[in-house]
């Protein structure tokens, strides 16, 4: 099972169970839900994949018959969030992801070119529950999509351009013991970027738009 399955998987038992769970607060009653003032900083696990596949063009606007394939990557994150109030928090990620950027098309199948990717996210979250085991939330917010250390492969030149994106979000911390409680969260970011390779003979407009799956440990201040 791949990390973004079970990411989704377990995200999607934990929303089905959360009625039951919610009645079983006495379980964990050394953890209680964040309130306001409230930091958590979570450590995670990261899935950071994109399902891009945009026709690749040459300068005139033909098409090559090529298209772009953007490679996953797994890394840590880090998390940060400030609870405004019971319900209200704010959510900042930091990380950063490498890519392997491909051409694909007939029998085309060539690496073009590898990129680092810093993209941070900013969410406002809504957290409908103060009781219980658990503490679900949605959030959207901005993104950025900031690209460097690229590394050019097979003798091709690519240029990527940076840019901001919205991000949407779901997730939540599941109480374990104390200030501990380990934390499912996805996140589906819309971003586009105008590839240019070899000084622009070749171009291609690529919507991103990666899905961000993350599962690790939080641990409220």
């Amino acid at each position: 099972m791949t990390l973004k399955t079970l990411l989704l998987t377990s995200l999607t038992a934990t929303t089905l169970a959360l009625p039951a769970t919610a009645q079983t607060a006495n379980d964990a009653a050394s953890w209680t839900a964040p309130r306001k003032g409230d930091w958590l900083v979570t450590g995670r696990v990261t899935d950071v994949f994109s399902g891009a596949d945009d026709a690749i063009r040459t300068a005139a606007g033909a098409d090559t018959g090529l298209v772009v394939d953007v490679g996953d990557s797994v890394m840590p994150t880090l998390g940060f969030t400030y609870f405004l109030t019971d319900h209200w928090a704010v959510e900042g990620i930091l990380g950063t992801t490498r890519h392997e950027i491909r051409a694909m098309g007939g029998a085309a199948d060539v690496a073009v070119h590898e990129t680092w990717v810093l993209p941070p996210v900013v969410t406002l979250q809504y957290r409908p529950l103060t009781g219980g085991r658990i503490s679900p939330y949605v959030g959207a917010g901005v993104n950025a999509m900031l690209f460097y250390g690229g590394d050019d492969r097979n003798g091709f030149k690519v240029d990527l351009e940076d840019g901001l994106g919205y991000a949407a979000q779901v997730g939540a911390d599941i109480g374990l013991t104390g200030r501990w409680s380990l934390n499912v969260d996805v996140k589906k970011v819309w971003f586009s970027t105008d590839a240019r390779i070899n000084d622009g003979a070749l171009k291609s407009s690529v919507d991103l738009d990666p899905w961000v799956a993350s599962m690790g440990v939080s641990r409220r201040f």
